[in-house]
């Protein structure tokens, strides 16, 4: 829902009666459209229909969101702990850069 406005928010409802009349292709082609549907019931929102690019992004910005938080949060307290750079961690491991420039990784 790009739009804040009473009218997009007024775009964004779908009765749950739509489903049942059998126009959910037309609902998900809205929502390829628009990015984002509510769905009602008893005039109530259900659920929210998105897309699954945009379900992706949001969920890889709430992961980003929670690491950002954990890293604050052991800065914070790291105060009294000795810490190293990434040179230095790489120099006591023997590690080059060269080393590092034909390794992939895959972080989940």
């Amino acid at each position: 829902m790009s739009e804040m406005s009473v009218m997009g928010v007024m775009k964004a409802i779908v009765p749950i009666t739509r489903f049942n009349k059998g126009e959910a292709n037309r609902i998900f082609d809205e929502v390829e459209a628009s990015g984002t549907k509510v769905v009602m019931k008893n005039n109530k929102p259900t659920c929210i229909l998105m897309s699954p690019g945009k379900y992706e992004a949001l969920m890889e910005m709430l992961s980003d969101y929670v690491l950002q938080e954990e890293a604050e949060n052991r800065m914070a307290h790291s105060g009294q702990i000795e810490t190293m750079s990434r040179n230095e961690v790489m120099k006591s491991l023997g590690i080059t850069e060269d080393d590092l420039a034909n390794v992939d990784v895959d972080i989940e």
